[in-house]
């Protein structure tokens, strides 16, 4: 049953549920009455926290608890109106400093001060330029195109050279496309792909250019690079480290990593992707994608004009169908 959850998810997890020991603990609450708990328990447990931490963090925190109670097959009592009536609450209570940041895009001006700002002779800066490049275009997570831990490479769960091809349509028109052995949303795995650019940030040229230098191993991580006398493979810290690096350098604020994809999806919406095949390139499969179209105004711009040239469309995406 632990597999159910993903690594990240099961650290998160650890985290609530060492919290919910640590108040019992300080509160003298029997382990019996720990699990099954009871929903006065837990709510006070919640309550001791709302003002102090996030939403987010709160929700996972209870959330850890949750899952605690299902794998060892205790009852979970809670009334599902209640907790979401106290994650509500706590959200308004969450102090200013506990907020997080409104994520900024990367930008194709953003990738291009940060190459220049990388060593591309470098085994790391390649790698990395490669990653960050490939992971905007492809609309990836990055967290799809890194591991967590030096330790952690595992060719069933992470990309490798193996896992690229290429694809063709009627036109000609060519695609590079990187099977994901395993994502958040499919065990499966899915397919990402991209296409060459023009400029500074074109994916193919950087990717070739990293696998020249660095020859990462067909079943090894797609993004090693050369390390002393071996292969180390790109883990999300150290792509996070050198490209702040390299973004300070540049004058420029370091981004977070969900600001690529972010960002993917706002560029290519500019450049008039429908809304819809963007939805399916960026495998948004919720209607969390709508978030887009609200939170950047130069995305609604065009629409939003005297001459609403592109209106039809934008209506037709937004508005239920007829049955």
């Amino acid at each position: 049953m632990s597999c159910a959850w993903t690594e990240g998810t099961l650290e998160t997890y650890a985290s609530g549920l060492l919290s919910w020991h640590v108040y019992c603990d300080t509160k003298s609450i029997p382990e019996v009455q720990r699990a099954p708990a009871s929903p006065v328990l837990v709510t006070s447990f919640l309550a001791s926290m709302a003002g102090l931490f996030s939403n987010k963090t709160l929700h996972n925190y209870v959330h850890g608890v949750r899952a605690w109670h299902i794998l060892h097959g205790s009852a979970w009592n809670m009334n599902e109106g209640e907790l979401k009536t106290m994650l509500k609450a706590a959200e308004k209570l969450t102090p200013v400093s506990s907020r997080r940041k409104k994520r900024q895009p990367y930008t194709p001006e953003f990738m291009t001060a940060v190459k220049h700002q990388l060593n591309l002779d470098a085994p790391l800066d390649a790698a990395v330029f490669a990653c960050l490049t490939t992971c905007f275009y492809a609309a990836a997570r990055l967290g799809e195109f890194t591991v967590r831990r030096l330790d952690a490479f595992d060719p069933v769960l992470h990309v490798t050279p193996a896992s690229l091809s290429t694809s063709r349509n009627r036109e000609g028109d060519e695609l590079t496309v990187l099977h994901l052995p395993r994502t958040k949303v499919s065990v499966q795995g899915e397919d990402v792909y991209w296409a060459k650019q023009d400029g500074d940030t074109d994916p193919v040229t950087a990717l070739i250019h990293h696998r020249q230098l660095n020859s990462p191993p067909e079943n090894g991580h797609l993004f090693a690079y050369h390390h002393n006398k071996g292969h180390r493979p790109l883990t999300k810290t150290k792509f996070l480290e050198r490209v702040g690096t390299a973004a300070r350098a540049a004058g420029l604020e370091p981004l977070q990593g969900h600001g690529i994809r972010i960002g993917a999806t706002l560029e290519y919406l500019l450049r008039g992707v429908p809304f819809d095949v963007m939805k399916a390139k960026g495998r948004w499969a919720s209607d969390a994608f709508h978030l887009y179209l609200t939170k950047h105004a130069q995305i609604l711009a065009p629409y939003m004009q005297a001459t609403p040239r592109v209106q039809d469309a934008f209506t037709r995406y937004i508005v239920p169908r007829v049955r």
